[in-house]
């Protein structure tokens, strides 16, 4: 009889014991490859939740609706919202494959404690009043996200450690290939991925003030989905026991599904179709239409008709971000000294007889804000794209030209 009560208590602590582990979440960080759209460049993160016997799904935080009213204008203004959403993970597997984009899985080695709570704040990020969040490109999305339930589960004791060597997605460079003595910045970060992307990096330079020039911590780099999978692999946590070493954060790593050998992003940029390459072509042609101008003693107006026309209307972009858009981003941006509204003014007021002596005034004004972009941009800690100097120096020729040959007719 003893041996049977014994039998049965020892059962009976099996099986809750049994029943526990098999409701102990699991958890992982998974990792797609870069796509071949340009949101897509630095890949995707999404969160695992492995219940048995309940569910398995990957929470993606990078959920947005094309069809939202007025879904452009307000992603230029800097109110795009994304949301969280959860679903069975082969539906996740399904959408990487048939893009050929690879997927990696980050088991995490978290205590069933830790595991637990990153599943409650799972729910809680699900439920309707919670789903939708302000999205921010480098501080608010769907890696930083992730990272962010996984730190509050596990408290501050998670050890994120930089990569010793870091290949940037598709474009076969790793970080030493970019070894400076600058700091990181978000800038320098977007133009690695972005390396086969020019005319998108061109746009960004454009768009994005001296907010992304900032020195950034590595865990700031990890707005990068590629970039926070390899933070993860040298992350660690406390030991289990007092006297223990920490342990890795990542329990074992493996390979989902296997990418597109030849990659899917786009080939890069043939040279002469960059925007470096059309900066020059519009350099060289400010140089000789003055050259030519200050022999004639007059001034090529249908040209700077085109080139102040198109820094206007870029400018008028550039306006609308600055003073109406909240991307924090934006503002201050220096750029603004060269491309703003104002340019529209010589390119319809060099047709117009009347405003003659106006015109004039304005490149002497624009000759001086151009002058000074140039020399204290560094001061102003705004990195310039390499074709913004071709097309800077363009402007300050035109102005320079008419100036001159407004004077020598006097």
């Amino acid at each position: 009889m003893r041996k049977t009560s014994i039998l049965t208590i020892f059962l009976t602590a099996v099986m809750a014991v049994l029943g526990a582990a098999a409701q102990t979440p699991r958890v992982s960080l998974l990792t797609a490859g870069p796509g071949a759209d340009i949101y897509q460049l630095e890949g995707h993160s999404a969160l695992r939740v492995l219940v048995p016997g309940r569910y398995d799904v990957a929470v993606n935080w990078g959920i947005f609706n094309f069809k939202a009213p007025n879904f452009v204008y307000r992603f230029v203004k800097g109110e795009t919202d994304y949301m969280c959403a959860a679903y069975p993970v082969e539906h996740f597997f399904e959408e990487y494959a048939a893009e050929g984009r690879g997927v990696t899985e980050q088991v995490l080695d978290l205590t069933t404690e830790q595991a637990s709570r990153v599943a409650a704040l799972v729910e809680e990020n699900l439920l309707p009043e919670n789903r939708v969040y302000r999205y921010n490109y480098v501080l608010d999305n769907c890696a930083t996200r992730p990272l962010a339930v996984i730190e509050k589960a596990v408290g501050d004791t998670l050890a994120l450690l930089p990569p010793e060597n870091f290949t940037y997605g598709e474009t076969g460079l790793s970080e030493a290939d970019y070894a400076e003595d600058t700091p990181d910045t978000f800038r320098r970060e977007m133009t690695r991925y972005h390396r086969s992307y020019p005319w998108y990096q061109f746009g960004i330079d454009l768009a994005l003030g001296a907010g992304i020039d900032r020195p950034i911590t590595p865990r700031e780099r990890g707005f990068s989905p590629l970039y926070l999978r390899e933070l993860l692999r040298g992350a660690t946590l406390p030991a289990d026991s007092a006297w223990g070493a920490r342990r890795p954060a990542v329990h074992s790593e493996w390979v989902i599904l296997e990418g597109h050998p030849a990659g899917v992003c786009a080939r890069p940029t043939p040279w002469p179709l960059t925007p470096t390459a059309v900066a020059i072509y519009v350099f060289a042609a400010a140089i000789l239409l003055s050259v030519r101008d200050i022999r004639r003693r007059k001034t090529c107006r249908w040209f700077d008709s085109a080139l102040f026309g198109v820094y206007g209307l870029v400018g008028c972009v550039l306006a609308f971000l600055i003073f109406a858009s909240s991307h924090e981003a934006t503002s201050p941006n220096y750029l603004f000294l060269w491309l703003n509204p104002l340019c529209l003014f010589p390119a319809v007021g060099t047709w117009i007889k009347c405003c003659q002596r106006a015109v004039y005034c304005y490149h002497f004004c624009n000759f001086a804000a151009v002058l000074l972009l140039l020399a204290g941009h560094h001061f102003f800690g705004q990195a310039l794209n390499h074709a913004f100097p071709w097309l800077i120096i363009a402007d300050l020729t035109r102005s320079a030209t008419y100036i001159y040959v407004t004077r020598a007719k006097r």
